[in-house]
Parts: C-alpha cells; sequence; structure tokens
C-alpha cells in the first residue's frame, strides 16, 4: 500500500501546485478508489496531507511574491469554521449520501469551468 500512498501524494502535490487543487478533487477519489480507504477515512487524510502540501506550495509561491496574506486569511479563516462545520455534519451523515453528495459536487464543478 506504501508505493500507491506515496504515488497518491505525488500526483495530489503535482494538481495542487498547478490548479490549486488536490484534497477533495484529487486525493480523496483516489483514497477511495486506489486505496479502498472508506469515505470518512479519505476525507480525514486528505485534509491531513493537504495541509502539507498547502505548506509547502506557499513557500515556493511566497519566494516568488504571489502570497496575498490578506486574501488568504480572509478566505482561510472561514474555510477553518467551514472545515469544523463539515466534519461535524459528516460524521452524522451516511456514506453512501456523502459519496453522492460528493459525486454530485464534481460534476456541478466540472460543468461550471466547461461552461465559463
Amino acid at each position: 500500500m506504501t508505493p500507491k500512498l506515496i504515488a497518491i501524494g505525488l500526483v495530489a502535490g503535482f494538481f495542487s501546485a498547478l490548479f490549486g487543487v488536490g484534497g477533495g478533487i484529487v486525493l480523496v477519489p483516489l483514497l477511495l478508489l486506489v486505496v479502498g480507504l472508506d469515505g470518512r477515512s479519505a476525507s480525514a487524510t486528505s485534509l491531513a496531507a493537504i495541509g502539507i502540501t498547502a505548506l509547502a506550495g506557499t513557500v515556493l509561491y511566497g519566494f516568488e511574491g504571489h502570497v496575498d496574506v490578506g486574501h488568504a486569511a480572509l478566505v482561510g479563516l472561514p474555510a477553518a469554521a467551514g472545515a469544523v462545520t463539515g466534519t461535524v455534519i459528516q460524521q452524522r451523515v451516511s456514506v453512501r449520501t456523502l459519496a453522492l453528495g460528493f459525486s454530485a459536487l464534481l460534476v456541478v464543478i466540472a460543468g461550471w469551468l466547461m461552461l465559463s
């Protein structure tokens, strides 16, 4: 399983730096499909891993002068509150409902990106 997790980490890091995505869009599906984690474990593992990825990317983008700390705080602080709320709700919703909701979210985002 270790080589699979390392490969997933490389893919997630690459797409995270390239497009600003990695956790929900790359890591969670790969952890579900390739490693076989359940939805809750995949989400929790993704959140932990993306913290490390975000730090690495932020440092490198910071060296290039592309980090707007004020905007990051305006997005990041409410996002932290949203993560706590999402975690509380996730513990009370069935795994099937979570999978369907997550799939629907990805379809909506894909459609929105293709049409914009």
